[in-house]
């Protein structure tokens, strides 16, 4: 209920967001009408069409993606012919083919039905449908958090009901925009006599959005121009009401019990059935792990907070493994690559993961936890109960007092050394540089893409020449060179494609992955224009040299000294790298 009422409220807030403002015009045409024969049917095809796209675009799939592409470019004809009924109905009427003529009297047989009291709701609901196809609301932290949770969690009813609540909170404050708009242009007409002019200005204004959505503006360069942001009013929400928090990536803690304390219980054991495969054992379940202490790492690994947690967990299994511990590592993919069974055998190889792993591609293992973060730690007791929980990095030493105390509680004996686990980490488990932290996890694929800086931003699922501006602001990114952005990455058409990003962190990271072709891509990175020198990441020379040939995570920058704004730039010598996220520590 709490994330329905966050829904609705994030939807609220889009009209301060300039994503808004192509569908204004639109929405204003109409307000010199009833609101109940016009403005409420075209406020309910609005909010159902973008209800039923965004649930739909949640699963990813590619047909989805291309349908909604040609719906709104249909939208798109059916809009323009609005907007020049709105200026010349009668000009549209005579000179426009017959299909066409059909389209240019949407907007005038609304006004004669409601001139003659008999509605006109039909054709409101029909430019409403049209203006839902056309919205493309930025993406703030409420409605990531929505689209994110449906890519993980699968279509559901629950996820079409958030972005339901989002769309009807956005026709709420659109509501109150056409009652205020729908008195002023009566003002207009009764005092001014200028009502046919403000009518001809709309049709202007609705001619300018169709060429803003159709130039890929509304989710562009309206967003870098605007005074507005939602996005810390969407946070404030997010933190007031609890367990809210985002889903991916999150370096959150949340523990149950204190060490030496009785551990409440907080559920039991879900079913492992769902996992895909399994790696290092044969499958595991329930029934057969009663009597053993169990911890459950979900992780992932393109995910550097789970690569620097991880170490420990491979640690405490091994110290733990004859003392009744068993480490179950659950592999739940962010990206499509993770998917791989292969990508993910190769990584449990490099990461020297010996304890069971379950691969979890349909994530019907994290369903069963409710879980929500990358990584979390699940400890379960013999009993096959949940007794504590950990999400995110940190708090190690609390972590490993709980296993020690479910093994007591077991009856287990406990190694000779009582001292906790204390590690020296270096590469990329090495912990984050907290103090300097103020860059964040930053993806490059549309769907979660933000501060996005090159001109006329970013172009989806289709090849666009891009540039980087001449200054970037602190945590800025910018594309080069000829690239299509899709849902998740950005992928390099020809040789010589750059990225750009003004960062303030110790560490910076760049998931990447070569073509389809599996061919390796060279690149070189600078930052503030010269080699790395002793900044060199693990996965670089000092001069800056390296070459992706895996889908994976790699480091790029790490500073040994003082640590303060930098710009990063990376250029590939060779076409078809994918490009996923930056990551900070």
């Amino acid at each position: 209920m709490l994330l329905l009422v966050l829904a609705y409220l994030g939807g609220v807030l889009t009209i301060l967001s300039p994503c808004i403002l192509p569908v204004l015009p639109f929405v204003f045409a109409r307000s010199d009408r009833p609101f109940l024969r016009s403005g409420l049917p075209l406020l309910i095809g609005m909010a159902l069409m973008f209800a039923v796209v965004a649930s739909l675009a949640a699963v990813s799939s590619q047909w989805v993606a291309q349908a909604n592409q040609i719906g709104r470019w249909i939208a798109l004809v059916v809009m323009a012919v609005f907007a020049l009924a709105l200026l010349w109905p009668a000009l549209a009427d005579r000179l426009l083919s017959p299909f066409q003529r059909l389209g240019a009297r949407l907007s005038a047989s609304a006004d004669a039905a409601s001139d003659a009291g008999r509605g006109g709701v039909g054709t409101s609901l029909l430019i409403g449908i049209a203006t839902g196809l056309l919205w493309a609301p930025c993406a703030g932290p409420i409605l990531g958090l929505i689209l994110t949770g449906a890519a993980l969690q699968g279509a559901s009813v629950g996820t079409s009901g958030l972005l339901l609540a989002y769309a009807l909170g956005a026709a709420t404050s659109l509501a109150l925009a056409i009652w205020i708009g729908g008195r002023v242009f009566a003002a207009l007409k009764r005092r001014l006599g200028v009502g046919e002019w403000v009518r001809r200005g709309l049709g202007i204004a609705a001619l300018l959005a169709v060429v803003a959505i159709a130039m890929g503006w509304d989710t562009g360069v309206l967003t870098r121009l605007s005074t507005v942001s939602t996005a810390k009013l969407e946070q404030g929400l997010l933190d007031v009401l609890p367990g809210q928090q985002p889903v991916a990536g999150a370096a959150m803690m949340s523990t149950a019990g204190a060490p030496g304390q009785p551990l409440p219980v907080e559920g039991t054991l879900p079913s492992l059935a769902g996992a895909t495969d399994w790696l290092n054992s044969p499958p595991l379940d329930a029934p057969a792990l009663r009597g053993k202490v169990v911890l459950v790492d979900f992780w992932t690994y393109s995910c550097i907070n789970c690569l620097r947690a991880m170490p420990y967990v491979r640690e405490w299994a091994e110290r733990y493994r004859d003392h009744g511990l068993v480490v179950i590592g659950v592999h739940a993919p962010e990206f499509a690559f993770e998917r791989n069974l292969a990508n993910v055998q190769r990584a449990v190889k490099d990461l020297k993961v010996t304890y069971p792993v379950a691969i979890d591609n349909d994530f019907a293992i994290w369903r069963g936890f409710n879980n929500k973060y990358w990584p979390a730690h699940y400890f379960i007791d013999a009993q096959g109960q949940i007794r504590a929980h950990h999400f995110g990095e940190g708090n190690y030493a609390q972590s490993e007092q709980i296993i020690r105390q479910l093994l007591r509680e077991a009856g287990n004996t406990l190694p000779g050394d009582d001292a906790l686990v204390a590690m020296t980490l270096d590469g990329v488990a090495r912990q984050a540089d907290m103090s300097n932290l103020k860059s964040p996890e930053t993806y490059l694929g549309h769907a979660r893409a933000e501060n996005f800086a090159s001109p006329g931003g970013q172009r989806q699922d289709q090849p666009a020449d891009y540039t980087v501006p001449a200054t970037l602001q602190h945590n800025q990114w910018a594309l080069a060179g000829r690239w299509t952005v899709g849902n998740e990455d950005a992928r390099l058409e020809t040789r010589g494609g750059r990225i750009a990003f003004r960062f303030h962190a110790r560490d910076l990271h760049l998931v990447l992955a070569p073509g389809e072709d599996g061919k390796p891509v060279r690149f070189r990175v600078r930052i503030d224009g010269q080699a790395p020198g002793a900044a060199a990441g693990g996965d670089i020379s000092a001069d800056g040299d390296g070459r992706v040939d895996e889908n994976r995570l790699y480091q790029l920058i790490r500073q040994s000294g003082a640590v303060q704004e930098r710009t990063f730039e990376i250029e590939f010598l060779d076409p078809g790298v994918h490009a996923y996220a930056f990551t900070f520590g």
